[in-house]
């Protein structure tokens, strides 16, 4: 049942768990599989899509949070991977590559000597730019069988379990 849509793979645990621990309430189990299996299904179709570009979805992400947070003089290292939720050894992989692509330069802080600063490239906005509008339309196709305001509940309850 490797690749059983989610509904039947959960039906047959829950099914199973209750004959085979009939004491026990797989709940927590069941909501955490169909999170885990959605997460892996868009997971891989962001990999797809991005790789289709020629970029990963980390290096887009670097990308994007340049282009909508950053000043003119760009980000430190350390305010990019707080504003990406990731570790600054990560940031400091994904700048190192796209700078070696000529997508972002790296730059000294002009306040701080020890700090980095990255900053978009014309190439690099142009490419954000252009893919923006189809990586957009791409999630919209993942997502239409939500509304809007199921959208929200989702985000919602989302954060609510990751308690932000």
């Amino acid at each position: 049942m490797k690749n059983a849509p989610t509904a039947a793979l959960l039906t047959r645990i829950e099914r199973d768990w209750r004959t085979a621990r009939p004491d026990l309430n797989p709940e927590p189990m069941l909501t955490v599989i169909a999170v885990q299996r959605t997460s892996g299904l868009l997971q891989a179709e962001l990999e797809a899509f991005f790789a289709g570009h020629g970029l990963s979805p980390a290096a887009f992400d670097v990308l994007a949070t340049l282009r909508r947070s950053a000043p003119p003089e760009g980000l430190t290292l350390g305010e990019l991977a707080a504003l990406m939720a990731v570790t600054p050894p990560a940031v400091t992989k994904r700048v190192d590559a796209l700078n070696v692509r000529g997508l972002l330069d790296r730059l000294p802080d002009a306040a701080d000597r020890r700090a980095i600063r990255a900053r978009l490239t014309a190439a690099g906005r142009e490419v954000v730019d252009a893919l923006l509008p189809q990586h957009l339309a791409h999630e919209e196709r993942l997502l239409a069988g939500l509304s809007a305001g199921e959208r929200q509940t989702l985000r919602t309850l989302l954060g609510r379990i990751r308690a932000d």
